[in-house]
């Protein structure tokens, strides 16, 4: 990463709010209520097969997570749970959304992977970030986008189930969603690892990860 991009990026952290060691929040009670959607979707969607139900808890999880960001801001209730809580949410439900689907025969099994494989290889880096004294990455608006395409395009799927117009319409429209979504996804993987590429060639290690001082000795 370039010193500017490195500069572009320090500005930007500079100036999001400081997050809170806070727990009892609301957003990161809209955050656990998005959780427990998880287990229910997978439920709907591979047992009864109630695919329209299964819909409205993909609906709901995306109205909470709008809704957890805004009441963040107007309420200034960020919290260093809050940034684990939402990114974690977002993939288990896309994650959840991938194998159903795979197992259900909506989408090929290596467009699954390909994306399985990104967070995989994302949090094998985060015992890195911790020895430079970062919990994660900040999420960049190319990883926001390639969320959004994902969110859109794998309900999508669920509509494209049905009968009559309104799947002739929901099917390409939601392969588009998703082809979109999976280059972004990891082209945005690709930067996150230049990131952290940057971060490790020009931070200084956390203090507890330092090694003492050449004839510094306790005492």
């Amino acid at each position: 990463m370039s010193t500017s991009a490195g500069s572009a990026s320090a500005g930007q952290s500079a100036s999001r709010p400081i997050a809170s060691d806070r727990i009892l929040t609301v957003p990161n009670a809209l955050s656990f209520l998005r959780l427990l959607g998880v287990p229910l979707f997978l439920y709907l969607v591979l047992v009864p097969e109630y695919d329209g139900w299964a819909l409205i808890v993909l609906v709901v999880s995306a109205i909470t997570d709008y809704a957890d960001g805004k009441l963040a801001r107007l309420l200034n209730q960020y919290s260093r749970l809050g940034e684990l809580l939402d990114p974690a949410a977002d993939r288990l439900y896309i994650l959840a959304a991938l194998v159903a689907f795979v197992i259900r025969g909506f989408i090929p099994w290596w467009v699954a992977a390909l994306i399985i494989v990104r967070d995989v290889l994302l949090a094998a880096t985060l015992p890195v970030l911790r020895r430079y004294g970062y919990t994660a990455l900040p999420v960049h608006y190319l990883g926001k986008a390639a969320t959004f395409c994902l969110f859109y395009g794998l309900p999508m799927l669920l509509l494209a189930q049905q009968d009559g117009w309104i799947a002739a319409v929901a099917l390409p429209t939601s392969y588009a969603f998703i082809v979109w979504g999976l280059v972004m996804y990891l082209w945005a993987g690709a930067i996150y690892f230049r990131q952290l590429g940057w971060i490790v060639k020009n931070c200084p290690l956390a203090p507890r990860y330092r090694r003492p001082a050449a004839g510094v000795t306790g005492g």
